[in-house]
């Protein structure tokens, strides 16, 4: 049955299977000897890298091996701060960044740096102009994806790299998830990528640091891949990567019309199927094999659990499905609904059959989640309230989607221009209450802390 989680890590390509193996045969001595075995594994070695570099638009030497594409990114940051440290500490990224490139922004807050993020629209995509604002005169390096791993949505790289540089700061581009379908246009001046969300093997990464841009490699030096990858190179998966980049960007354009179809095809047929759910994401600045939609009143871990069960393997950014009870940084930054979450990225090679059986088996799996989760409306109290003719609903304790649920059940016992306030602790309520008002027509009046939990209030327009 079909896989669709390709944007987590895409299966490992037929070429990338047949280099593996080939170079584990001819690839296993040091690069950095003199003898036969040696100079062998180095020309291995020397043309992955040239093929790699062909592949991102970059010289030879400018492009580096790295254990992964976290690592890639981990490095990027921490030397380019430490490179341009006499120019200030102050980081940019956006606020949808991948949780690697946030992790290296926090490490920095932490050893006295400053970090602007900038916010994104519903769509989950940055302005220009909001970049150009954010960057100041003690700017170090600004970062941002190429594309988003979670919705889709392509950046505006080439725009936001020209501010930059006019501006002299460097620009990182975290281009995993859009490195397989072409090359970053713009004047970027640092990428970082990942072979297994193109179908090459996991653990490696590849960073990519442009002549002239003043980069300082952190931690114990190393003679291996300029000093950005301490430790000897595996070269058999290094190789299998770049074969595997080649092999993907010369089906590209045939698979992006294919994939981009089925896509549209997801996107428009998910809302007239189901009710009360919400395609989040840039309909047309997006991945062409991507789509994310969120479901009211479903609990995202029970709709996954059963998509399972029935042979479909997507992802989901809801709180209900994370052990943290917090929905996806991605999500809460686009400001769109967060429960019953689903992402699908379809792999390449994926079938109109396969998409029609999932749109086939979607409604009748989402209908039996939401018909598990009625139960029976929370106890009513007396405060706190913003509203004292209000309703109040108690929903302390009750995971993403029941606030949501209660909500529903109880908004037509209330007057038109009546309220009715919800109290939660659930993190997910912020996003996905302000989200329901949206998409039913009422009205979000606000938020206040309550004595335990959060209290949400909601007017009644209809």
């Amino acid at each position: 049955m079909p896989y669709f989680d390709a944007a987590s890590t895409a299966p490992l390509h037929p070429v990338a299977r047949q280099a593996l193996l080939s170079a584990l045969d001819d690839g296993w001595a040091d690069p950095a000897r003199l003898y036969r075995e040696g100079r062998r594994a180095r020309v291995l070695l020397d043309a992955a890298r040239e093929a790699a570099a062909e592949a991102v638009g970059c010289r030879p030497d400018e492009l580096s091996f790295t254990p992964s594409g976290t690592h890639a990114v981990h490095s990027a940051v921490a030397g380019a701060l430490a490179g341009r440290r006499r120019t200030g500490r102050h980081l940019v990224t956006s606020a949808v960044e991948h949780s690697c490139v946030l992790h290296a922004a926090e490490t920095h807050r932490a050893a006295g740096g400053t970090v602007t993020e900038v916010g994104v629209d519903r769509a989950g995509r940055v302005t220009a102009e909001a970049y150009r604002a954010a960057l100041r005169p003690d700017t170090a390096l600004a970062c941002l994806q190429s594309a988003n791993h979670e919705v889709g949505t392509t950046q505006p790289v080439e725009e936001v790299a020209a501010d930059c540089a006019r501006a002299g700061v460097p620009l990182l581009v975290d281009a995993a998830q859009s490195l397989g379908w072409g090359a970053v246009d713009g004047g970027w001046s640092l990428l970082a990528s990942s072979a297994h969300k193109w179908g090459g093997p996991p653990g490696v990464g590849l960073l990519v640091v442009r002549k002239g841009v003043r980069f300082a490699p952190q931690g114990p030096s190393d003679e291996r891949e300029r000093g950005r990858a301490p430790g000897f190179e595996n070269l058999p998966a290094i190789v299998a990567a770049a074969a595997s980049l080649r092999a993907v960007r010369a089906e590209a354009a045939a698979e992006r019309a294919r994939l981009s179809a089925l896509v549209d095809r997801i996107r428009e047929r998910v809302p007239m199927l189901l009710d009360d759910v919400e395609v989040v994401g840039d309909p047309v600045r997006r991945l062409p094999h991507l789509v994310t939609f969120s479901c009211l009143y479903v609990d995202g871990e029970a709709l996954l659990g059963e998509l399972d069960r029935l042979g479909f393997a997507v992802s989901s950014g809801s709180s209900c499905t994370s052990s943290t009870l917090t929905p996806s940084h991605v999500l809460r930054a686009m400001g769109v609904l967060s429960e019953g979450n689903v992402r699908v990225s379809l792999p390449r090679g994926t079938t109109e059959g396969d998409v029609e059986e999932f749109l086939r088996v979607l409604p009748e799996v989402v209908t039996r989640v939401r018909g598990s989760l009625d139960v029976p409306a929370a106890p009513v109290r007396e405060e706190p309230t913003l509203d004292e003719a209000g309703l109040v609903v108690d929903a302390l304790g009750r995971r993403c989607p029941i606030p949501v649920i209660e909500l529903a059940k109880v908004i037509g016992d209330v007057p038109v221009g009546a309220t009715v306030t919800v109290l939660s602790d659930d993190e997910a309520a912020r996003l996905d209450i302000p989200a329901w008002c949206g998409m039913r027509g009422q009205e979000y009046v606000g938020e206040r802390e309550a004595a335990r939990g959060v209290a949400y209030v909601v007017r009644r327009l209809s």
